[in-house]
């Protein structure tokens, strides 16, 4: 099966290039009239493009032409002309497809085809890469080819001001790193006004590296976080308690899928610790949470391969390039867990402030497209998440690389050494040589290794990308040895120096098996540039990682049958293949579970468009008081629905409930008496009580003058909608944690969470309407004084995305208007305890108090409990 959908997949790509190659024959017949063109004609083709786009005609119409144009300038700027296969590879990006292009093949002045093609309409093109050094790089370096044809480059870096962003984005072709574009996005729906917004529409993305970003990427979201109400010191009593848990006794591991739990003697012992008699009472959910978090920091996260220690910190490694991740956290606790373990100084939790995957921030884009050197294996995913084909570019010049089998060695040490002897062999012929490891713990053991044997060598730790492009870029001179990540560099070329193409090449070690076939095939790529020779052999054992997990016991039955000793090898081209069979089960596991992310944010995607179109509409709308009115009658509707339901009758009404709860939102006080409604129909009650509510307001708005109350309005709303939206999310963050619980009862979790997180959604519009009606009705003038905006600066942590200082509105909501401050305070809140009597059920948020109150439970008891 696997055989037919690759044998289709490739005739597909055939296929789509023959269509290209026609539209390149154009191409080439238009070159010498655009040869001819003076500078300044040149130039002046953009504006004809632009003018011939708002006749009518396509872009597809223009691409011959548009394309002529880019090729020419680059010739003339930059000494370098587009091969027709990287003709081929912008008309791919053009048409919303991924280009899987071998390395070297010029991914960089391909991109600059469809981007200027697409910047034509004048919407905003994002290129996309993987750290700021690309960014900032690629867009210098194809600057001048943009600049020749009258359009504008910006750069987003990590350390820009607003202000700086806004220009950026304003560009008609704006370089920047997923992280940079993701968190504006996010930061843009959490201002206060419409002028603190820096992006445009989203419009038109090449993502370079597409398969680092969207697949790699996939499962770690953006988030932007504020300080929360947390103890450290429970993370320290934890992790002392799970110092005296016992593997496969107190709790269980799953390696393959990354999981930790509890056993039920493990529980007891624990309960049995702290002295609680259930630890998952509802009382102790938070308890549970540290156990978790806790087991999941000893049992599954590893020194000096999932992060390291320095300077009294714990800095995250990156999976899957190896490189330190200064300034970025763990989320929900773990990292917490983390620092616990090794005895460091505990950073305060946070509480998530705004959150989003790549998956469907990229999704938002109208047109997306993508280009790497390894996409065909992940084509299912890319179709399935993003409906992005994968068409594979023909290479320049034919690939020569010559991919030797893997060989297979019982221990680790045993490899080790082999890979020691290779790389000693190759430095005396003077053949260069780049080795990848998976860690950097085994990078620092091969380094010693060689050290002992006298081998000068590079070992490429990542910290500074500026460093590490430098060092790739010299990994093909005669005699360099340079040991890196298997990622590392990626976006840079290795040149061969003199003599090594003769020598056979850059020759590539891998010194391990990564979950993804992807992956290994990017080491391999650093080889064999644009019909360069070279070769790549993978030295593994049965002690590592992805072989003993998945491939080990009929690797070792092999071995013992054979009677292979520790320093013998096994090497065959069967072999090889078995070992991609078990990366392809695997590979399919991991899409499973990033397609179940995608599933569950599918469900916060849809409730996070809505609240963020409500929120642009707050800051567009020219006033808001026709939707503060729309707000109280939905709350007068839900206050009849709770005290005057239509299936109980009048006299059974509970209208005095009635007019004490709507008092608390908008009525004035004792302004009305339940003999006042006595013989109303609902109907009649309802018109009634609403136009008490419009003369109420009127009667506000006069008070506090048009203009203020009209800011006001704005200010409030925001607010009122982000503290919500906020709270939301933390519940949110909860139900997701908890419901996987529910296929014990053979439930279906996803249904469960979809269900529950509607319910807490409506829960949520209800708690902001609210809300607003009561501080916009109850809000009281203070004397006039001079003010000045000294709001707080929130630490905002990003989830594995660094950290930064986001400016937010206090929590006092504080307005300046007309020469005043109008300060929006909330009404007396009820005493005495939170907690329901004994035997008495607690009630839902929007039930009656349990006290009599005739409040909803969330406006009585319910507010002492929380606060």
């Amino acid at each position: 099966m696997l055989k037919m959908l690759s044998a289709w997949l490739n005739r597909f790509s055939e296929r789509e290039v023959r269509r290209y190659r026609s539209v390149v024959d154009d191409i080439n017949r238009l070159e010498p009239e655009f040869q001819r063109l003076s500078d300044e004609a040149l130039k002046a083709k953009t504006e004809e493009f632009r003018g011939r786009l708002d006749q009518g005609e396509t872009l597809d119409e223009l691409l011959p032409e548009a394309f002529a144009a880019v090729r020419e300038a680059a010739r003339r700027t930059l000494n370098m002309r587009h091969f027709d296969v990287q003709l081929i590879g912008g008309m791919v990006l053009h048409d919303g497809r991924i280009a899987e292009m071998k390395t070297g093949e010029g991914k960089t002045l391909v991109a600059t085809l469809a981007a200027y093609l697409n910047a034509l309409p004048g919407l905003g093109v994002h290129v996309v890469t993987v750290n700021d050094y690309l960014a900032r790089r690629d867009a210098n370096w194809m600057r001048p080819v943009y600049e020749a044809l009258g359009l504008t480059v910006g750069v987003i870096q990590h350390d820009m001001e607003p202000p700086a962003r806004r220009e950026a984005y304003a560009a008609d072709i704006t370089y920047g790193t997923n992280n940079e574009f993701g968190f504006d996005y996010l930061r843009d729906n959490m201002v206060m006004r419409l002028d603190e917004m820096v992006q445009r529409e989203l419009h038109y993305a090449i993502i370079d590296e597409v398969d680092s970003i969207l697949i790699d990427e996939a499962r770690t979201p953006l988030i932007i976080s504020g300080q929360a109400e947390h103890s450290t010191e429970l993370y320290y009593t934890f992790a002392r308690i799970v110092n005296n848990l016992r593997p496969d006794v107190d709790y269980t591991v799953d390696e393959k899928m990354k999981a930790v739990a509890p056993t039920e003697a493990g529980i007891a012992k624990v309960e049995r610790m702290l002295g609680v008699n259930n630890l998952y009472d509802a009382n102790n959910l938070d308890l549970s949470h540290f156990l978790n978090q806790a087991l999941r920091a000893k049992a599954l996260m590893r020194r000096d391969r999932d992060y390291v220690v320095k300077d009294g910190e714990v800095i995250i490694v990156d999976e899957f390039t190896g490189r330190l991740m200064f300034g970025r956290r763990y989320s929900d606790g773990l990292h917490q867990a983390i620092e616990a373990k090794e005895g460091v100084k505990i950073e305060e939790e946070t509480q998530t402030l705004a959150t989003i995957t790549f998956q469907n921030f990229f999704r938002m884009y109208r047109k997306l497209a993508g280009m790497t050197g390894t996409a065909i294996t992940e084509e299912e995913e890319f179709r399935k998440i993003y409906g992005l084909d994968v068409i594979v570019v023909p290479t320049h010049r034919p690939m020569i690389r010559i991919d030797y089998p893997d060989v297979v060695y019982k221990t680790e040490a045993a490899k080790f050494r082999a890979v020691a002897r290779e790389i000693e062999e190759l430095y005396r012929q003077r053949r260069p040589v780049l080795v990848g490891t998976t860690s950097i713990e085994k990078s620092e053991r091969l380094s010693a290794m060689l050290r002992e044997r006298g081998i000068p060598h590079q070992v490429l730790n990542a910290k500074y990308h500026e460093k590490e492009a430098e060092i790739v870029a010299q990994a093909g001179q005669p005699g360099m040895v340079t040991i890196a990540t298997n990622m590392a560099g990626r976006g840079t070329d290795i040149v061969l120096g003199p003599g090594v193409a003769e020598m056979g090449g850059l020759h590539i070690i891998g010194t391990e098996r990564h979950e993804s076939r992807r992956i290994d095939n990017q080491l391999r790529g650093r080889a064999g540039r644009q019909g360069d020779p070279g070769s790549s052999r993978f030295y593994l054992s049965l002690e590592d990682d992805f072989l003993r997990l998945f491939a080990a016991p009929t690797l070792s039955a092999i071995m013992d049958r054979l009677g292979v000793g520790e320093d013998e090898p096994i090497e065959s081209p069967m072999l090889t293949r078995a070992i991609e069979g078990a990366q392809r089960k695997v590979e399919a596991r991991n899409f499973d579970l990033r397609k179940t992310v995608l599933q569950y944010d599918d469900v916060m995607n849809l409730q996070r468009e809505v609240v963020y179109k409500q929120r642009r509409d707050i800051l567009t709308k020219a006033e808001l008081r026709e939707d503060v009115l729309a707000m109280m009658e939905a709350v007068v509707d839900d206050a009849l629905g709770l005290y005057c339901p239509p299936s109980v009758h009048p006299e059974e009404w509970n209208t005095e409930g009635l007019i004490k709860a709507l008092e608390e939102e908008f009525l004035p006080a004792g302004s009305l008496k339940a003999e006042d409604v006595a013989e109303m129909g609902r109907e009649g009650l309802r018109e009634f009580l609403v136009e008490r509510g419009r003369e109420a307001y009127a009667a506000k708005e006069a008070e506090i003058g048009a203009e203020a109350m009209r800011e006001l309005e704005r200010m409030v709303m925001l607010r009122v909608v982000d503290e919500r939206w906020m709270e939301h999310l933390d519940a949110m963050d909860n139900l997701r944690e908890g419901v996987g619980l529910r296929a014990y009862g053979q439930r279906d979790p996803l249904v469960e969470y979809k269900n529950e997180a509607y319910e807490m959604y409506q829960n949520m519009v209800g708690a902001i309407r609210e809300e607003v009606v009561r501080i916009l009705y109850h809000v009281q003038l203070q004397p006039q004084f001079n003010f000045e905006l000294t709001e707080p600066l929130v630490t905002v942590t990003q989830e594995q995305h660094g950290n930064e200082v986001y400016d937010m509105t206090p929590p006092h909501l504080q307005v300046v208007a007309g020469g005043r401050q109008s300060a929006a305070t909330a009404g007396p809140r009820q005493g005495g305890e939170a907690a329901p009597p004994a035997g008495r059920k607690r009630p839902g948020r929007n039930d009656p108090c349990w006290c009599g109150s005739g409040k909803k439970y969330k406006r009585c008891h319910g507010a002492i409990e929380q606060g």
